[in-house]
């Protein structure tokens, strides 16, 4: 499958089952980040793990992003939730699915967790956190960058990039300026509507928090693990934001643990029928 109509929008998506055909034990979809990111980041990483572990895996590309259509407006973290529910509802995927989000990615997706608790078997956090007040300040920083550093003076800071972070970084931001430069993201995200306290602990299933050591992301751990009923955390030391592809078999060995508690897949080192 590589494109899928959700109603006047094209989202590019990839989808791995378990190994010889097996029923699936349960659905993991995989939401990834912002401007620079895309499914590829799930696919070689993490998602054949997940589809060998017995997961039916659903990656996508966001809207703007990778091969997916990228309108001139609709960014808002709601919009980008509509997505979301609108795929699943066209894949026939009906039941619980268990939710991976990496960094703006995890934000979409305790979005749709907390618009639909009945839809969330486990929710897994990449460096990520719930859209409050405090996230809203922070990626609008984040996006008021990118749009003077890469979209008004694109050559030169692609040009710092591709000496200091190589060829493939500079290519991604490429990608990101022209995303800045010709929709309304930059503006629509930092407009999205936050979450309520009391929002945030409608989300009743268990959630779990990766986070690298050297990020300042850990400093989200106290307030997440107030406001949820079952919140656990872990830090990989030596890693920063880009976790999720430097330290992959890390991650996804935790995401698996998640779900193995929950009883949705059969101990570690047990046969998948």
């Amino acid at each position: 499958m590589a494109t899928v109509d959700i109603g006047g929008l094209r989202l590019h998506v990839q989808r791995l089952g378990p190994p010889g055909g097996a029923t699936p034990l349960g659905t993991v979809v995989l939401v990834h980040g912002l401007l620079t990111d895309s499914l590829a980041s799930y696919y070689f990483t993490v998602a054949p793990a997940f589809a060998a572990a017995g997961l039916d895996v659903v990656m996508y590309d966001l809207r703007g992003h990778g091969r997916s259509d990228r309108p001139r407006s609709g960014y808002t973290l709601d919009d980008t939730i509509d997505d979301l529910e609108a795929l699943l509802a066209r894949l026939g995927v009906t039941g619980p699915v268990h939710l991976v989000g990496n960094s703006y990615g995890g934000t979409v997706a305790f979005g749709f967790a907390a618009r639909r608790p009945q839809r969330a078997a486990t929710l897994t956090l990449i460096e990520s956190e719930p859209a409050t007040a405090s996230w809203t300040a922070k990626i609008a920083e984040a996006l008021r960058q990118v749009v003077t550093q890469l979209a008004y003076d694109e050559a030169a800071a692609i040009a710092w990039i591709t000496a200091h972070r190589g060829p493939n970084t500079a290519r991604l931001a490429r990608s990101a300026a022209r995303l800045a430069r010709e929709t309304t993201l930059g503006v629509d995200i930092p407009a999205s509507r936050t979450l309520t306290d009391t929002q945030i602990r409608s989300v009743r299933c268990p959630v779990l928090g990766i986070y690298g050591g050297d990020s300042a992301q850990v400093e989200t751990v106290p307030a997440q693990r107030a406001l949820l009923a079952d919140f656990r955390s872990v830090v990989l030391p030596g890693h920063e934001h880009s976790v999720l592809v430097e330290a992959g078999a890390a991650v996804g060995g935790r995401v698996l643990d998640l779900i193995r508690s929950t009883g949705a897949l059969p101990r570690e080192g047990a046969s998948v029928r």
